[in-house]
């Protein structure tokens, strides 16, 4: 682990880590290139996506020479830089970082379109009516693509949510 690497570490640890764990979940840094942090999750979804925003902001203050910071699941890539238009990118991070994630919630988020920088998304299997479905796209979803994607103005999540029939979180288990 590189010197920069195992500052990160060092921040997750004293700062991230022990609320991801009592979540279910678990991060570790896997490598940080050209001021990129790139930080692999397992286990819970819900334990690291909604911290999205506050890990990158701990993880830059305690090391300034990271400049972004990029949750993957394992054995994926980090999202391509800015090349290609946003609906290719909000599929690519959508594929990439967000459904291996939550698919052991049995969820699944599908780009529906894009539209004047609005990304328009649609939550399906256990997500499709879970009670924590808010939480998950405003505060793990759209700041990540916030953070990946300098162009986009939001995200609407349009999820016909009483049709779910199989939801993880039902109102009663919340």
């Amino acid at each position: 682990m590189t010197g920069l690497a195992a500052k990160a570490a060092a921040a997750l640890e004293r700062s991230i880590l022990p609320s991801v764990i009592a979540r279910g979940g678990a991060l570790r840094v896997v490598a940080v290139e050209d001021g990129v942090a790139t930080m692999e999750v397992t286990g819970s979804p819900g334990a690291v996506l909604p911290l999205a925003t506050r890990i990158e902001a701990q993880v830059r203050a305690a090391v300034p020479e990271i400049t972004a910071v990029r949750i993957t699941a394992p054995g994926r890539q980090p999202p391509p830089g800015e090349a290609g238009s946003l609906a290719e990118q909000a599929r690519h991070i959508l594929d990439t970082e967000v459904n291996p994630a939550i698919a052991a919630h049995h969820g699944h988020v599908a780009l529906e379109g894009v539209d004047h920088g609005l990304v328009r998304i649609r939550l399906e299997g256990g997500c499709q009516g879970c009670s924590l479905a808010e939480v998950t796209v405003r505060q793990g979803i759209e700041p990540l693509l916030r953070a990946r994607m300098p162009g986009l103005a939001g995200v609407a999540d349009v999820t016909d949510h009483e049709a779910g029939t199989q939801p993880f979180f039902t109102a009663e288990k919340r």
